[in-house]
């Protein structure tokens, strides 16, 4: 069972903007291979950090408007948002372990 949330453009703003915990939006592609290797990862923090963070999920093909407010331009994305602004991004494939870093060093 996952703590991976998944949403559309039209809940990006309840679910993402206004949330009252920290939130990671990970945007992938069905299309793209190096999203199958990020996305056990991302599955590890929902499991991991759910106590301090939301994990969301969100498909690029589907869902423009999102892509479009986070200015992803490659799959994947990673999007941290607290309190409503984005408070770090990342864009490509990440080692779970690089992961872990950049959420303990903004998640204090």
């Amino acid at each position: 069972m996952s703590n991976v949330i998944t949403i559309e453009d039209q809940e990006f703003e309840a679910e993402v903007l206004k949330a009252e915990k920290p939130v990671l939006v990970y945007f992938w592609a069905t299309w793209c291979g190096p999203c199958r290797l990020v996305s056990s990862s991302i599955n590890w923090v929902a499991e991991n950090y759910s106590d301090r963070l939301k994990v969301i999920k969100m498909e690029v093909d589907q869902n423009k408007d999102a892509v479009a407010k986070c200015k992803v331009e490659g799959v994947p994305a990673l999007r941290l948002f607290k309190n409503g602004e984005l408070a770090k991004s990342h864009e490509g494939a990440i080692s779970k372990a690089k992961l872990q870093t950049m959420l303990d060093e903004n998640l204090n």
